[in-house]
């Protein structure tokens, strides 16, 4: 069975070709939303394969993943966009109110500020 999807808009839609499926996968944005501060990036993108790879349920199409800071390589997966979208926020909230993170903000500034005395 095929497990490839492309986007129609926001919506997955199983695609059986597979050279139609990788011409659409090299040339299509799939980021879903992205956010940096302070020296760590939270992504969410569109995988356009199906991750689940046991047990029954819909397909595991999108990612979030956090790179840097204490929570780097967290990662939740989701079945939608609306599910991305709001993992995307939980994750952001996770990755940015880390008081570590906070931290290496305030002293990135201040080393950038001494650095300009």
């Amino acid at each position: 069975m095929s497990s490839q999807y492309v986007l129609d808009g926001k919506k997955p839609v199983l695609c059986e070709d597979l050279g139609t499926w990788a011409k659409w996968f090299e040339t299509v944005n799939r980021q879903v939303a992205q956010e940096e501060r302070d020296g760590v990036r939270v992504s969410t993108v569109f995988l356009g394969l199906d991750h689940r790879f046991s047990g029954d349920g819909p397909p595991i199409l999108f990612e979030t993943m956090i790179f840097g800071g204490r929570h780097d390589q967290d990662q939740d997966r989701y079945s939608t966009w609306e599910e991305a979208e709001a993992g995307h926020a939980a994750m952001c909230k996770r990755a940015f109110s880390s008081p570590q993170n906070k931290l290496t903000g305030v002293l990135r500034k201040l080393v950038r500020r001494l650095r300009g005395i």
